[in-house]
């Protein structure tokens, strides 16, 4: 089939047939993680009484919006929250993450970092690029953080670092950072050691790429609030953009009013024509996770075969969607990139190129034939160009697809003569 349409090497060919033997084990665990939170997904629509006129929406101020609302209902019932937001208002990850860190934070305040420098887009909301657009240190946020030793995080550092902030941070995924994503049990352990330092800190979990990954969501295991973005795991592929707040009842009630304008709230805010596709996303998102990781289970398999260092190991728990392969060459990470590309559906013709992107410290190149512009759920690739020349593989709407797109990318490093031999 893949050679039959995609003229792939037999020499991949045999690779792949190895993997797809080696990965099976894994996928089933995969599959029996997508079963549980579909049915709890399911009980979660019905617990809420999910109704035709739910996804109509409304326009102007959005009063009394019965579809946004009772969306937020089912993201608390289905993540085990007390209460969420869960709306497209929210342009990305990193607008959500602003908007609870402005929600919670006042003047004065301490937000400590547990797991070192966060993702770089977030420089600008804490003020660490030296930009003057109101950042939390314009408003008078302090801001510390204690990196991680070995991948690993430093629980003395982080019990003393918590005993003076209102917020530990917690960012579940790696960024473009070489460590793994964190486990629920590695954030409950934080949660623990910063509540036993400071019991009246704020946990709040960047919880980007992680959502439906396990059985059990960050609030489960001690975050008082996490947040993530909607054209990732969360949307299904469905969603066109948003993203979400949830956790504790008063911590969501004070980000809602930081959304919108103190005294207003969560009551304001129309659904407008975007409500079915929320709520549909929503619904599919464990299936559609769960092809994403079966995808970077397989990508980590064949890319080992293939000669390149990949974390995590295919046989690794999987807290987030992302598999990182060290190509070893800009050359060869272009090469990635570029067959990630031809194996998109949208966009396929066109070949990526670095260039320098707001908000990173270097030149990134991005594959992403996407349904959603930037859409972080359907594969793509991408990386900084600087050693060692990481490609951050995540997403796959199915895996039958994305299989071919990554057997692409190999193809695409043997025509260029980058490849391990």
């Amino acid at each position: 089939m893949l050679k039959e349409f995609f003229d792939i090497p037999d020499r991949l060919l045999k690779l792949d047939a190895q993997a797809m033997a080696d990965c099976a084990p894994e996928f089933a665990k995969i599959e029996e993680i997508r079963d549980y939170n579909q049915v709890k997904m399911l009980k979660a629509f019905t617990d809420c009484r999910v109704a035709g006129m739910h996804m109509m929406g409304t326009t102007g101020y959005g009063y009394d919006d019965a579809g946004r609302d009772t969306l937020d209902r089912v993201f608390a019932a289905v993540t085990g929250s007390e209460d969420a937001l869960c709306r497209h208002n929210f342009l990305s990850g990193t607008h959500a993450l602003t908007v609870a860190l402005f929600g919670v934070l006042r003047a004065g305040d301490l937000l400590f970092a547990a797991t070192g420098r966060p993702y770089d887009t977030l420089a600008g909301v804490i003020g660490l690029d030296g930009g003057n657009y109101g950042s939390l240190k314009e408003f008078g946020v302090a801001y510390e953080e204690t990196p991680l030793v070995d991948g690993e995080p430093n629980y003395a550092a982080i019990a003393e670092g918590s005993r003076k902030a209102k917020v530990c941070y917690i960012q579940r995924s790696r960024g473009y950072a070489n460590r793994p994503a964190l486990s629920l049990e590695t954030i409950g352990k934080i949660a623990a050691v910063a509540k036993e330092a400071n019991p009246n800190v704020i946990v709040m979990v960047d919880n980007c790429y992680g959502e439906f990954t396990q059985k059990a969501e960050p609030v489960a295991v001690g975050a008082d609030l996490m947040i993530g973005s909607l054209i990732k795991n969360a949307g299904g592929g469905i969603a066109p953009t948003g993203g979400y707040i949830a956790g504790r009842a008063d911590l969501v009630e004070l980000c809602g009013h930081r959304l919108t304008a103190p005294g207003t709230g969560r009551e304001l805010g129309c659904g407008m024509d975007m409500l079915r596709d929320l709520y549909l996303g929503l619904y599919y998102a464990p299936g559609v996770t769960a092809e994403a990781l079966k995808t970077s289970i397989y990508a980590s398999r064949f890319f080992e075969l293939y000669g390149f260092a990949t974390t995590p190991h295919y046989t690794a728990e999987r807290n987030d969607i992302i598999t990182s392969i060290e190509t070893g060459s800009a050359e060869a990470l272009c090469a990635v990139c570029a067959g990630i590309q031809a194996g998109s559906p949208v966009d396929s013709f066109v070949t990526p190129e670095p260039y320098a992107m707001p908000g990173y410290d270097s030149e990134v190149i991005m594959a992403a034939g996407a349904f959603t512009m930037g859409s972080s759920i359907e594969l793509s690739c991408d990386g900084p160009v600087r050693a060692p020349y990481t490609a951050y593989m995540q997403g796959g709407l199915n895996f039958a697809a994305s299989r071919a797109g990554i057997l692409l990318a190999a193809k695409k490093i043997e025509e260029g003569n980058a490849a391990l031999r």
